[in-house]
Formats: C-alpha cells, structure tokens, sequence
C-alpha cells in the first residue's frame, strides 16, 4: 500500500523489455516496478488504471519473464522513454519505483526516423506498420547504438536490422563495402536479399548476396564493380576475403542474424574471426531466438553498452495440434507416407541425413508423388526451385533435412511427417510447430519401426503425452483423415 492506493501483485515480467512493447498500448495510467537487490524485476498497476479494471494485468503470460538485470537503472531506462522516473518507496530489499505512462499509439515507419524513400518503398509493398521488433529497435540503431535484438525467425526482424542499416549506410566512393550482414546459411541470405534489394534500390545503395553453392568467380566479378552492402554466410565472406575480394577492414556497421543458430552450425569461430579483422570501432546488430551460452560469449566481447530488446512470440503448442505415433514397417514405410500426402494436403517431411532425404524423394517420386528435397548437399537453384514449388502448391512433398529447414518461413503446411525419430523432443516441436499455425489445424505424425518403440515411448514421456502407438500398413483407410484420425477415441490415452 501507499498512499492509500492498493497495488496488484504478483505480475512479473511486464517491465524492461516487454513493458516496451504491447503492454503500453493497452493503456497503463500508473505503473510500479519493484527491483530487488537480487536483480530480479517485477512489476503491478494501480487498480484504478483501465489495464488492471480489465484484468490484463492478471492474465499476463509467464512468458513474458525475462533474465535478471543488473542495475536499477538499466530497468529503468528500458522501462522509459518516461517523461520522470521517481523513487517512491524503499523497504527491505526492494526498492518501488513509480511513474505515469499516456496510452503509446502505434507508431508508423517515419516517426521512428526511416527516411521518406525507404518509407515509400514499404508502402509500395503494403507494409505501413511496424512490427514490435521493429518499433523497438529502429530508433536506436539509427542512433548508432549496438542492439542486441531476442526474437524468432518470422518475427520482423529483417526488416528491424535492414532499415537502420540501409539509412546509415553512405554510397561507397571506393567501392569497399561499409555494411555487412552475417547469416548462417544460404536460405537466410537469399531471404534477407530479397528484402534488402528494393530497399537498397531506393537509397540508391548497392548489395549483393554471397553464400556457398554459387559461383565464387561470378561473384568477385560483381564485387570487383563496387559494393555498399554485403550479405554473406560466413565460411563464403572468408574465402572472398582470403582472395582480396573484399576488404572488411573499413566496416563500419555488422549485423549477426539468427546467432543462436551460427552457435548450433559451428560458426560462430567463423564470425569472431571476421569481426576482429575490422578496424576501429564499428556499430553491431545482433538477433538471436536465445542469449545464453556462446551467444551471451559473442555480445559481450564484439558489443559496446549494447541496448537489450525482446519479444516473445507465442509458439504452437503440444496441445494446439494433433499427434499420431504410427509403427511402420521398413518394407511399407514409404507407401503409408505417400497416401499421407495423397490424402491430406501439403506435406512437409523431416529426415535425418541428407542421403534418407535424397532417398525419400526419389522413391516417392517412383511412387507417383511430386516430391522436392532440400539439404545442404544440393546445388542453389535447386534448393530455391523446390521451396518455390512448394510454397506455390506445384509440389505435394518436401523433404528436408533439420539444418536446411531452419529458418524457413513455410505457411500453410498441413501434416508434419518425422519420417526418423526425431532425436530429441525439442527438434520435435520444432518441426511440427510449422504446422497449426495462424489458428490452422495441423498434425504431426512420427512413423518408426519396430526396434524404435523405446525411443518414441520416452519422446511422448517428454512432449507429456500419453497417446497409442499405432501398428499401420499402407492400405489402412483411417491415412485418408489424418486430423479425424488424431481426435478419435481410438488415438486416446494408452
């Protein structure tokens, strides 16, 4: 209690960076944030604000938590921009602090200082509304702050780090390259390619996308004509530098996007290796879905005073998609994952190693099912060929591999078919969350054989199901509904 006002409790994670975000629009009148000496953070609403008379406050997600902090005021800051923050209380280990927040209506691309002709070129493409990740980062990247940025693949982030980036980024007079963006694979540059181009065009900017699988020759060629921004995966950014291609030692602004995921490929090495080949000072943007271990490693060495921001993204649930665990038999096995994909729609299939999914392809294929593959082993334009197959609905199947699918934007997928276990149960839900997403239904399916029982048995104790394991041949009619199927009585608890 102070001053007679009761203030709800027991809320954690509405401030520093999710305060930031969403909670603002909703329309905080007073705002109290505790910080225990601990470092810990916690926040309420007075219950005269219209937030907690609607109860928002109550409902807030655990999600929402994040990792301690460090110091008061860094809390603080990432709670403002504030017109006054005042000490109002301290007792014990906590110390209140309280100040009054205006409703925050969205901002719009140029009030948060992207120039007209990028804004145009947004606009152009029906994109008037920043994401969160966006309006958070934006501002402070044009400001020249590094930014340290935690969100998931298809949460707006290349346009978070590719509008500032572009907006500093002067026309080089020497034709060396005064911004890079790093990317762990060659999807991911050709993805923020595709955004970065119109964008560049407009600011009369040039770039270029340099990945493995493509001609090195070709692309020194393109280099050697002058270049203001590079988008590289690291290993080929290494190989152009050891050939005098490019000269990195003049950059001035890096981008590290999908951090965690360079940590997973192995190459983070590779990046620390290019970052320290930069002379003087230079401003970083790094991305990342986590922050911890080598991550963590990486900010604190390349990262001068960076800004944090977060969003989290809700993620599908176990709960949110259906689930068949079907025991097949090696012989059959390729036959049931056909009428899978003959009767239920775009079928996206997971294997374990490059060679099972070139396999897969080809013997669904014989089987009568258009099928593409992609992995890392296969030549560019026919990986490209295949994700655009299928994402126009020209190809029924796609196969891939764990690696080669990450941070692939594919909508519309109606089963998940884990042809192998998958190894762990958080590839699992990796894997499946790309299908039931956007309100869709979705299911998962896992096939195994016989000697995998075990393995499957201790994948669903860690998923926290407990659904039958189906002996099934290809000729069984209930693979023609796979979602009736799920959430029959006959898939119930074991």
């Amino acid at each position: 209690r102070r001053g007679g006002d009761r203030i709800r409790t027991g809320v954690h994670g509405f401030a520093g960076r999710c305060l930031t975000t969403r909670p603002l629009r909703l329309g905080f009148r007073r705002v109290v944030v505790c910080l225990p000496n601990d470092g810990g953070i916690c926040c309420g609403v007075s219950r005269g604000s219209p937030v907690a008379n609607r109860g928002v406050a109550a409902r807030a997600p655990p999600s929402h938590a994040f990792a301690p902090i460090h110091s008061a005021a860094k809390a603080v800051r990432r709670v403002a921009p504030l017109p006054s923050v005042a000490a109002a209380h301290v007792a014990g280990s906590t110390t209140l602090w309280a100040t009054t927040l205006e409703e925050t209506p969205v901002k719009t691309f140029s009030e948060l200082g992207v120039p007209e002709p990028l804004c145009d070129t947004l606009a152009d493409q029906g994109i008037t509304e920043p994401f969160a990740i966006q309006e958070l980062t934006i501002g402070e990247a044009l400001a020249g702050r590094d930014v340290c940025g935690k969100a998931k693949t298809g949460s707006g982030k290349t346009l978070a780090f590719s509008l500032p980036m572009l907006a500093l980024t002067p026309r080089a007079k020497d034709g060396h390259p005064t911004t890079l963006m790093l990317t762990p694979t060659r999807e991911l540059a050709n993805q923020i390619a595709a955004v970065v181009e119109p964008l560049a065009k407009a600011a009369d900017l040039r770039s270029i996308a340099t990945y493995g699988g493509t001609n090195l020759d070709r692309q020194i060629e393109l280099l050697s004509g002058g270049m203001d921004v590079v988008i590289a995966t690291p290993g080929r950014l290494i190989d152009l530098i050891d050939r005098g291609a490019v000269n990195v030692s003049g950059i001035q602004r890096v981008v590290v996007d999908e951090a965690d995921r360079m940590a997973d490929m192995g190459f983070l090495p590779q990046v620390e290796w290019v970052l320290r080949h930069i002379d003087g000072q230079h401003q970083t943007l790094l991305f990342s879905a986590t922050l911890d271990g080598v991550v963590d490693t990486l900010v604190k060495r390349h990262l001068r005073d960076p800004v944090f921001h977060e969003v989290t993204e809700r993620e599908v649930t176990v709960s949110e998609m259906g689930h068949l665990f079907l025991s097949v038999h090696k012989m059959d096995r390729v036959r049931v994952a056909a009428r899978i994909i003959e009767a239920n729609g775009r079928t996206l299939l997971f294997t374990r190693t490059k060679r099972g999914a070139d396999q897969l392809t080809r013997e669904l294929r014989e089987a009568g099912v258009q099928a593409g593959a992609i992995h890392g082993d296969l030549p560019q334009v026919k990986r490209e060929r295949a994700l655009a197959s299928f994402a126009k609905g020209k190809l029924a199947a796609l196969v891939a591999t764990d690696v080669a699918a990450r941070g692939l934007h594919i909508d519309e997928v109606d089963v998940v078919v884990h042809y192998n276990v998958p190894p762990e149960h958080k590839t699992y839900l990796h894997r499946s969350g790309r299908t039931a997403r956007a309100g869709r239904s979705g299911t998962a399916v896992t096939m195994f054989l016989w000697d995998e029982e075990l393995e499957v048995r201790q994948l669903q104790r860690r998923l926290g199901l407990r659904l039958r394991l189906h002996d099934m041949f290809s000729n069984d009619e209930r693979l023609d509904d796979l979602a009736a199927f799920a959430a029959s009585s006959d898939n119930a608890s074991r």
